[in-house]
């Protein structure tokens, strides 16, 4: 498991509402040799007697490519799983609630779209990344509201007056063509659906 205040640079996979195991498997072995350093398994329609299957073989495959796993939404499923982490929405259960259940047990990650009022109260809390965007038109969340690129140089402002070990993560929209202004502007960590596991290389 990754210690905590370690998040990892680079490129952050999340992944598509995929059914089938083996193909996920096999896409995420691909982006791991393209350089991928973490993974959120990211199924918002997976039944629930497939989550604990679907959690448990992505955590093994990551482990063995010492990709950082990461389950999103669900603290309890992730820590049943020996997951790295959680990733946490406005909807889902307070980052300072689950760390109260979790301890040091797992990296938090932490939605704050185009917010810096709440990238700010979660910087008060112990997250260990916050997530902006979408930073362009994404095809996974067609309506999400979007992110200007400066709200990550602010971020970073943010982050460097009050918890430098935090991370900044962008996500939505991000393609190869568009990656180099978002790490630009202050992103550190990219998180990508579409533009990596829709690609026709993914290992590319």
């Amino acid at each position: 498991m990754t210690a905590r205040g370690l998040w990892p640079d680079g490129l952050y996979g999340v992944t598509p509402d995929w059914d089938d195991l083996a193909r996920l498997e096999e896409a995420v072995r691909a982006a791991a040799r393209g350089g991928m350093r973490a993974l959120q398994w990211r199924h918002k329609t997976c039944p629930e007697n497939n989550k604990h299957r679907f959690a448990s073989r992505l955590r093994d495959v990551c482990a063995e490519l010492g990709v950082v796993f990461i389950i999103n939404d669900h603290w309890r499923l992730a820590l049943d799983c020996q997951a790295d982490g959680v990733h946490l929405g406005r909807d889902d259960e307070h980052p300072q609630v689950v760390r109260d259940q979790v301890g040091d047990g797992l990296i938090i990650g932490t939605s704050c779209y185009g917010d810096l009022a709440r990238a700010t109260s979660m910087l008060a809390l112990d997250v260990d990344y916050i997530a902006f965007g979408a930073m362009f038109a994404s095809g996974t969340k067609p309506h999400a509201p979007g992110a200007p690129l400066s709200v990550l140089t602010q971020a970073q402002a943010l982050v460097r007056a009050s918890k430098p070990s935090v991370c900044v993560v962008a996500i939505g929209g991000i393609t190869a063509e568009n990656a180099g202004a978002v790490v630009a502007a202050g992103a550190q960590s990219l998180a990508v659906v579409g533009g990596l596991f829709l690609a026709d290389d993914i290992e590319l």
